[in-house]
Order: structure tokens, then sequence, then C-alpha cells
């Protein structure tokens, strides 16, 4: 799979045998379904699924329930394909832990000044690098809303697809999302709030962001 195919991708599975789960079961049951069977290991292997339990990722940490983890935001101008700022998060267990390290490092009030900064008229995306534990994911979506001074201005609802958990040999996956360009003029520079979503079909709530950037000259 690369680094952004989800498991919803068109691969042909017509050599493979069709296999029903009657219940849902843990990711170690399903890397260790029928381990000797080779019809399986191939069909488990075209979803991206462990075929054994020691390729698995370690969690984070005990008792991490989390499914959706993001590592990273990459900020690239797409003219140039250079990269403008990137924000690497740190290991954390709610949006609460993540939300105070963001205002701690990238808002315009903190003391560390590495607020994202992005040129007026430039064309960027934002590469979202993250990944999957503990379950398998469908639908995963990502939802902004961009505000200033209070008043929204724009949102955004992205389709980011199905996935399967990470393993030993996979262990991320990355998304780019449809190209911004930054506003300009007088009015158009200035600070932008940023809420970030991610959920999935079933409604649960992975993560929320509450992060800033600033347009200027």
């Amino acid at each position: 799979m690369s680094d952004n195919e989800s498991i919803s991708s068109d691969k042909s599975t017509e050599n493979f045998k069709t296999y029903k789960v009657s219940a849902k079961k843990s990711l170690n049951e399903y890397a260790n379904i029928d381990s000797k069977d080779e019809s399986l290991i191939k069909w488990k292997k075209s979803l991206g699924l462990p075929t054994d339990d020691g390729d698995l990722l370690p969690l984070d940490f005990e008792g991490d329930k989390r499914s959706v983890v993001i590592l990273k935001f990459e900020l690239y101008d797409t003219k140039s394909n250079t990269l403008i700022n990137e924000i690497s998060f740190p290991k954390y267990r709610n949006s609460a832990d993540v939300n105070s390290f963001l205002k701690n490092n990238y808002f315009s009030s903190s003391d560390n000044g590495k607020q994202i900064k992005i040129k007026e008229k430039t064309t960027f995306s934002i590469k979202i690098i993250f990944k999957i534990q503990n379950d398998l994911i469908t639908g995963l979506k990502y939802k902004q809303s961009i505000k200033k001074a209070g008043i929204t201005l724009d949102k955004v609802d992205n389709q980011i697809g199905s996935y399967a958990p990470n393993t030993k040999t996979k262990p991320s996956y990355s998304i780019t999302l449809p190209e911004i360009e930054a506003p300009s003029g007088l009015l158009g520079r200035g600070n932008y709030s940023i809420v970030s979503k991610f959920i999935d079909d079933d409604k649960n709530d992975h993560l929320e962001l509450n992060w800033s950037v600033n347009i200027c000259k």
C-alpha cells in the first residue's frame, strides 16, 4: 500500500477466498485467523492487515485506547514544493493534551515564537501524517473550520478513507489535502484560528485540534 492508500482501493480480490466475519474481532484475532492459510494471508496483506501479531506496532503507552493518532502536519508551498512549516505532535492521550502543546508552542502568544506564518497569496497544502492502531477505521474524515476575529470564513470537509492498523513494516500513512490560496491585502493579512476534527463513519470523534496561522506580507 502507498502512503495514502486506504483499504477501500479497487484492488482485485477475485483470486482470494471470501471471508465473512460474524462478529468484530481484535487485531490479534485478525492476525492469527488461519495463520497458515496462504489464501487468507494474501487477503490480509491486500487489506494491509497484519499477518501475525508480531507485526503489530507497539502502543505509545499502556492502555492506549486511541484508534487514530496524528503524528505530524506539514505545510507545503505547492508551486515550489518547499516545506513552509511543520507541527510534530508529541505523544498525547487526548485532545486536551495536544491542544495544550499547540497553545504553548504555536500560538502568537506563546514564548517560543513558532506560530505558523504563510505569505499572502501563497498556494499551499497540508500533508497529514498519521497512524492507525487498535482497530480498523472506516470512512475517516477531516473537518476544518477557519475563523478570523470570531467570524467563520471557511469550512472544509475532506474524506480521508478507510484504513487498516499500521504495522512495523508500514508504521504510518499520509494524505495531502487540496491546496488553498492564502488571502492577501490589508483585510486578508492577520491571525486565523483553525479547528480541525478527525471523525469516522461511526461518528467517533478521534481528535480535535485548535491551532492558528498568521498570513503576512
